[in-house]
C-alpha cells in the first residue's frame, strides 16, 4: 500500500482488525521513509463479477457506482448513511452469492429496487424512473399505484 503522505510504496501494517459491520478489514499502517500513519479499509470480495449491459457490453462490477446510483435515489431524503452502508453491503453480498461470475444489469437494478423499497418509497420510486426508463407521467403513476396496493395490503394485514 502507498504511503498517501509521501508516496512510498512500502508501508508496514501495525493493526488489523475488522470493522463493526464485519463487512471490511480496518488495517493501521504506518511509513518505513516519512513514519505518517494512515487506516485503509480492505474490503472481502467473494468473486470477480462481471455485468452484461442491455447492449450486451460487459463491464468490471463496480460496487462504487452502485453506491453512487443509491445514493443519487436517496438524495436530500431523511435515511441515516449507516443504513445505506448497510443496504449497498447486502446488495453486494446478494449479488456475489449468486455464484454467476457474470450478472446482467437487469438482475442487478431488480435486487437495487428491492432493496429500496424496503428502504424509502420515494428513493424507489427516483431509482426506479431511471432503472424502468420511464417517458411520461403514466409510467410514475404506475409505480405510485404499485406502492399504495402494497401499503394497503400492510395495513390490512396489521
Amino acid at each position: 500500500m502507498k504511503c498517501p503522505y509521501c508516496g512510498a510504496p512500502d508501508t508496514q501494517v501495525k493493526d488489523s482488525r475488522p470493522t463493526d459491520d464485519g463487512t471490511s478489514i480496518r488495517r493501521r499502517r504506518v511509513c518505513s521513509d516519512c513514519g505518517g500513519r494512515f487506516t485503509t479499509f480492505e474490503r472481502v470480495q467473494l468473486r470477480e463479477l462481471t455485468v452484461v449491459k442491455r447492449s450486451g457490453r460487459k463491464v468490471a462490477f463496480d460496487r462504487d457506482k452502485l453506491s453512487r446510483s443509491i445514493s443519487t435515489a436517496l438524495r436530500k431524503r431523511p435515511v441515516d448513511e449507516e443504513r445505506v452502508e448497510r443496504l449497498v453491503n447486502g446488495l453486494v453480498r446478494q449479488i456475489e452469492s449468486l455464484g454467476e461470475s457474470e450478472i446482467t444489469s437487469e438482475q442487478i437494478g431488480r435486487i437495487v429496487m428491492k432493496g429500496l423499497k424496503a428502504l424509502d418509497d420515494v428513493a424507489y420510486v427516483r431509482f426506479a424512473s431511471v432503472y424502468r426508463n420511464f417517458s411520461e407521467a403514466k409510467d410514475f403513476t404506475a409505480v405510485l399505484d404499485e406502492l399504495s396496493i402494497e401499503d394497503e395490503t400492510r395495513a390490512d394485514e396489521e
